[in-house]
């Protein structure tokens, strides 16, 4: 695989400009200038953006268990591997490794969608050693990334969901959820369902670069709007926060709370495998005179790493800047009244679909 020369206006909607090896990769070219200007010509080159493509798999199952004590569901279905949101911080982006992808624009630019990801999720649900427990849609992957569009698969989905008062919440950065709310609402009035929308900044210029194909930070907040009007109990998450990058938590949080959440969390950068050296692509592109600075302090939350895997510290960080962002974020929350009241989702009204292929007698 090659780590392409890509010209910064041919990544214009994409979150990186590298299809960077992954890490289980034993062959790595790279290019080379072989003194004939080869190097500049092709960087001048008027390239076209990489386009986005959609591969079809057959799931074998839908659903993940969770064991990790700092992760606050059960259970995760994530109807697609691979974003088009192009998020350049993503935490999933290691996971194209283990398709033989690059975690870089492969991952933003092949999205794999798990076709059967339904009827699977039927399966699952109907098995007799079946315990319903907390389940949350779109973990890994936005679930309303665009192809969702099309394909309606995370529809598919909650409407399993719906048919057998299976309890969920689902966490997006997307407009799109409002489709469905032909079925989250009632659902939602029922106890059933919850909704997280993840506003990382109110600055739209900010975000386009961090988030290039999600929904611009003014549409999410309108999102949260409908929501909440649509009887939806509605949290924001205000991740993940990055030193000297997204500086206005305290804002993000005012306005999620006008728009009408009520619960909020957050987390801090993290940078995983591939995600370190592809987020210090992105701050020597975008911010190289505080590059080192944002690095320094990350690693100040880390242990003097790029990352530590920790359940104990993994989503908050150690140490005296995460300290601070801690102290920010809970005063926040206590003047304006956000956490409170726990969203509470109710796990007895689940009732397992029919056996397949078999109908009512009557």
């Amino acid at each position: 695989m090659t780590d392409a020369i890509i010209p910064l206006h041919a990544i214009k909607g994409r979150g990186t400009a590298t299809r960077m090896p992954h890490r289980f990769e034993k062959d790595v070219r790279s290019a080379w200038d072989d003194g004939w200007g080869t190097l500049a010509d092709a960087a001048g080159e008027k390239a076209r953006p990489p386009p986005t493509t959609v591969t079809f798999e057959d799931a074998r199952s839908a659903i993940s268990r969770n064991d990790s004590a700092d992760i606050h569901f059960d259970y995760s279905v994530n109807p697609y591997r691979g974003c088009e949101h192009g998020c350049v911080y993503c935490f999933a982006r290691p996971t194209h490794s283990y398709l033989n992808l690059s975690p870089g624009l492969d991952f933003e630019t092949k999205i794999i969608a798990k076709r059967n990801i339904t009827e699977v999720l039927r399966a699952d649900l109907g098995k007799k050693s079946y315990v319903p427990r907390l389940l949350n849609i779109g973990s890994a992957t936005d679930c309303y990334q665009p192809v969702e569009r099309e394909l309606r698969l995370t529809r598919g989905v909650i409407g399993l969901l719906h048919e057998t008062r299976h309890a969920f919440s689902l966490v997006t950065k997307s407009s799109g959820v409002e489709r469905d709310l032909d079925l989250i609402a009632p659902m939602a009035a029922d106890g059933l369902a919850a909704v997280y929308v993840t506003i990382t900044t109110l600055d739209g210029d900010l975000a386009r670069r961090l988030e290039p194909r999600a929904a611009a930070p003014h549409r999410r907040l309108r999102t949260i709007e409908a929501l909440v009007a649509a009887g939806v109990p509605v949290g924001v998450s205000v991740a993940p926060q990055i030193p000297f990058v997204n500086e206005d938590m305290e804002q993000v949080l005012q306005a999620a709370w006008q728009a009408g959440a009520r619960s909020a969390f957050y987390t801090v950068v993290r940078l995983p495998w591939e995600v370190a050296p592809l987020f210090r692509q992105w701050l020597e592109l975008h911010y190289p005179q505080r590059a080192a600075r944002i690095m320094a302090r990350i690693h100040d939350m880390r242990g003097g790493k790029d990352y530590d895997s920790d359940f104990a510290t993994r989503m908050k960080g150690s140490g005296l800047w995460a300290e601070l962002v801690r102290q920010r974020f809970e005063k926040t929350c206590a003047r304006l009244g956000f956490n409170r009241q726990r969203i509470e989702l109710d796990l007895n009204q689940f009732k397992p679909p029919p056996a397949s292929g078999q109908g009512s007698l009557f």
